[in-house]
């Protein structure tokens, strides 16, 4: 009987190894479908998808993000419905697909006039999804509570910024905006609803019109420490 039980264990314990190598297979498979699209070189015949990859990758790595991916979409990318969208860049459904905005405090006091402040910046980076409805009255709350009621409600007055002002502060122009690597060190905000999706993944802009970044959600939260904020 001894020998019968050890016989078992051992199987089994065969069958729990081949199980564990199938699901990183299968993981490293996903990874994989997520990988880098080679750009097309440019014109002085280096690589096209050079210095925003590079530099991106480098600080993600850096922060410990560890599943993140590159893609490159076509120039009437935004002219296509977001289902269309999903499939360019192989999302498992639209909800995954975010936009970076970056926002500005109309009402701040004067003194207010930075990001040197996360708890009462006079801009903030909004990570939201396309299929949502911005909702700043919510972000407004947030950030009243998150002073701890001191500052008067009516100095919350969160509005789009400026596409030259949005452009200034990130270093990306629109369509190209990401809350990664921007020239300014703004405060992140990204709504509730994309942290409890079941893929633990989002895609968004990757600093350049046509190169969209994903990333593993999780990781992000962990790396970058934003607001998590319910505002859609």
């Amino acid at each position: 009987m001894g020998a019968a039980a050890a016989d078992l264990e051992a199987r089994q314990l065969r069958i729990l190894a081949r199980i564990a190598d199938l699901e990183l297979a299968a993981q490293q498979r996903r990874l994989a479908a997520l990988s880098i699209s080679a750009a097309p070189p440019s014109e002085d015949g280096e690589a096209g998808a050079g210095a925003t990859e590079a530099r991106l990758s480098a600080l993600l790595a850096a922060r410990g993000v560890r599943d993140f991916a590159f893609r490159r979409v076509p120039a009437d990318y935004y002219d296509r419905p977001l289902e269309e969208r999903r499939g360019l860049l192989r999302a498992d459904s639209v909800a995954q697909l975010c936009k970076s905005i970056v926002m500005v405090n109309t009402q701040a006091a004067a003194d207010v006039v930075d990001c040197s402040n996360p708890k009462n910046s006079k801009y903030y980076v909004v990570v939201v999804q396309y299929m949502a409805r911005l909702n700043a009255e919510n972000i407004k709350n947030f950030l009243y509570e998150l002073n701890e009621k001191q500052i008067p409600k009516k100095r919350f007055n969160m509005r789009l910024a400026p596409e030259e002002e949005s452009h200034k502060l990130t270093g990306f122009v629109h369509n190209a905006v990401t809350c990664i690597g921007m020239e300014t060190n703004i405060p992140v905000i990204i709504d509730e609803a994309i942290t409890k999706l079941d893929e633990d993944f989002f895609w968004l802009g990757g600093g350049e019109v046509d190169l969209k970044l994903g990333m593993r959600t999780s990781q992000f939260l962990s790396a970058f420490s934003p607001f998590v904020v319910k505002c859609s």
